[in-house]
């Protein structure tokens, strides 16, 4: 196996076992949509996580802790990891809303329609009535529970995929400046999603061009993502971030009526824009206030500013 070549033996176990998982799931008739969707769903983001230990501890042999960046050395970096994705869940919704036809929702009726597609009568009626009965704006109950969900329990869960993309593949990378790696890791990872997204996940009204969408998406987030990781010199903070977008993102359409999966929210266009606008945004910060300009550093050059 080491005749492979570590990054290509990774990489194709990586793809051949999730492909292959995702392929068996839909042959046996599961839709990706509700409890089988979520477990299959927790399962996949742990093949990276899985196909790395192998490569490296049984394969290889080596140690990862320090190689992987495995710390949990906390520095003000983690809270941005944590506030992030909350920025860009806002930033989707507010730019969504200047898309024709899109109009806030004051009574969540346009989320509703939305879930009609995937649920039945009774569990929609179950919505409106727990939407009911929140103490609170369901705008802030959906933020104070993503912000703990998502440096907790989902963080254990983006903790599967970071490992590989942000740990191992950053290694391999790490003579590549920020730009590069972002481009390829973002790209690798935005299609090993490709069988989830045919199969619904986040683009089920167009799950053809979600594939290219959810490229796009994941090129964007990976510059986020890589420089969170290295101003943190810590993986961990790149899993809390992972996770606190995935318990967020929902809030970039929970108020919203009109448009689709590939205009509104943090995976439409809109989020395409609210990332580009971060991104460019911890651009001028890097360059022209910290004066580190780890954009145009390679890996391991940025990885020493942070020692």
């Amino acid at each position: 196996m080491k005749k492979i070549g570590k990054l290509s033996l990774f990489l194709w176990i990586t793809f051949i076992v999730s492909y292959g998982l995702a392929g068996l799931f839909y042959a046996l008739g599961f839709k990706f949509t509700g409890l089988y969707s979520m477990v299959f769903g927790a399962f996949y983001m742990f093949i990276p996580l899985l196909t790395v230990l192998f490569v490296e501890k049984v394969v290889y042999k080596e140690r990862i802790r320090e190689s992987l960046l495995i710390s949990f050395r906390i520095n003000r970096w983690f809270v941005a990891a944590l506030l992030l994705p909350l920025v860009l869940a806002f930033m989707s919704m507010g730019i969504s809303l200047l898309i024709p036809g899109v109009t806030y929702s004051a009574d969540m009726e346009g989320m509703i329609k939305r879930f009609q597609e995937m649920h039945s009568a009774a569990e929609i009626e179950q919505i409106r009535m727990s939407l009911k009965l929140m103490p609170l704006h369901p705008l802030i109950i959906s933020s104070i529970q993503g912000l703990i969900a998502g440096m907790t329990i989902n963080a254990v869960a983006a903790f599967g995929e970071e490992l590989g993309w942000r740990g191992f593949l950053l290694k391999e990378f790490k003579s590549w400046s920020l730009v590069k790696a972002s481009l390829v890791i973002g790209f690798i990872w935005g299609i090993w999603h490709a069988p989830i997204i045919l199969m619904g996940h986040n683009y089920h009204q167009h799950p053809r061009i979600g594939v290219l969408m959810m490229v796009i998406v994941c090129i964007l987030l990976s510059f986020l993502f890589i420089y969170i990781t290295l101003k943190t010199r810590s993986v961990i903070a790149a899993a809390v971030m992972h996770g606190t977008l995935n318990a967020t993102a929902g809030i970039g359409i929970m108020m919203l009526d009109g448009g689709n999966d590939l205009t509104i929210g943090a995976t439409g266009l809109a989020g395409f824009i609210a990332m580009g606008i971060l991104i460019l945004v911890i651009f001028i910060y890097d360059r022209y206030i910290s004066g580190e300009k780890i954009f145009s550093k390679t890996i391991e050059d940025s990885l020493q500013l942070h020692q």
